[in-house]
């Protein structure tokens, strides 16, 4: 099997491309996506440039991903969001066609939920070092990357409130601090305390901080507070910008933690770490919390979005009764 010819040299699109989403500070997830899917699309079309290039081939891109790699609908957005950026953004072109290409309808599912009893199951299976995230997770509503980026000046122990820092979208938001996790978090960060100790003392650079800050406050990252409340145990060197430097925990190894636990618990649901943050939605609206303070600690923009909670809580016992039971 012949190996893909190489993207072309020169000022590189690849590094324009990166360029441009920094500058506008995308995240690093969104740069890693955008860049494959650019890389896709010119490999696909014959490593041509895609100024060459027009609707027709975006067209037949996407229909390939459709047909032919049976991508999800929110994964042909993605690309299709990714294309729109490179043409608009890098390549500085007025696209206004690409707004004509359909797109595939999203399929709405029910989210997976899991029991309180099955939560309390897979907690207890969780390897020692990742029981906290977990129990961190369900008990704020957190998304996984909004609990492992969390830093040690967002969390108030007194008004037993964490502010969530640059969640979906970019917003902030206040959710609580779990009464059970208070004695396990300070513990936590004792033992962090230590790994950020001997960071200083070694020198190292401070950790990543958002939105150029260290150009304005060049050792704000080294400062304890901006530290991470789940740093790795090892550095590794940053993607960005090749320093050496501590990262927080990494959600590919929670993630194999959770499918772990998953097993040991004997739960044969598709769960997954964000699993977590549907049974606290569902479990606070089973206690009969409003659902609006449930979109407010969720953070989401539109209450319909919470809304999908309410279809979960009416299967089962809590929706209506099947006429087999009323014999």
């Amino acid at each position: 099997m012949q190996s893909a010819p190489p993207l072309p040299s020169g000022p590189r699109l690849l590094d324009q491309v990166r360029e441009r989403l920094r500058y506008l500070r995308y995240s690093i997830r969104t740069e890693e996506a955008y860049v494959y899917w650019t890389k896709a699309f010119v490999r696909f079309c014959g490593m041509k440039h895609p100024r060459e290039l027009g609707l027709s081939e975006i067209e037949r891109f996407l229909v390939h991903l459709a047909n032919e790699r049976d991508v999800a609908a929110s994964t042909h957005k993605q690309a299709l969001a990714a294309l729109v950026f490179l043409y608009k953004q890098v390549l500085g072109m007025d696209v206004p066609w690409l707004n004509e290409i359909g797109r595939p309808k999203p399929q709405r599912r029910l989210p997976v939920v899991l029991s309180q009893l099955e939560v309390g199951r897979v907690l207890g299976a969780l390897e020692p070092r990742y029981a906290l995230v977990g129990q961190l997770l369900y008990g704020t509503g957190m998304r996984l990357m909004e609990g492992l980026r969390l830093r040690v000046k967002d969390i108030d122990f007194d008004h037993q409130t964490i502010m969530v820092r640059e969640g979906k979208g970019g917003k902030d938001r206040a959710v609580m601090l779990p009464e059970r996790l208070l004695q396990p978090l300070r513990e936590q960060l004792k033992r962090g305390h230590l790994l950020w100790q001997h960071d200083h003392d070694a020198q190292r650079a401070g950790v990543y901080v958002p939105n150029a800050l260290e150009l304005k406050y060049p050792k704000v990252g080294q400062t304890w507070g901006w530290y991470w409340a789940f740093p790795a145990a090892d550095t590794s060197v940053d993607p960005r910008d090749g320093v050496c430097r501590r990262h927080h925990v990494q959600d590919q190894s929670f993630q194999r933690a959770f499918k772990k636990a998953l097993k040991v618990a004997a739960i044969d649901k598709p769960a997954t770490p964000h699993t977590l943050r549907h049974s606290f939605a569902t479990h606070l609206l089973q206690a009969r919390y409003d659902i609006r303070t449930v979109q407010e600690l969720l953070g989401h923009s539109d209450v319909s979005t919470t809304m999908i909670y309410t279809h979960v809580l009416k299967v089962g016992g809590n929706g209506v009764q099947s006429p087999l039971d009323a014999l």
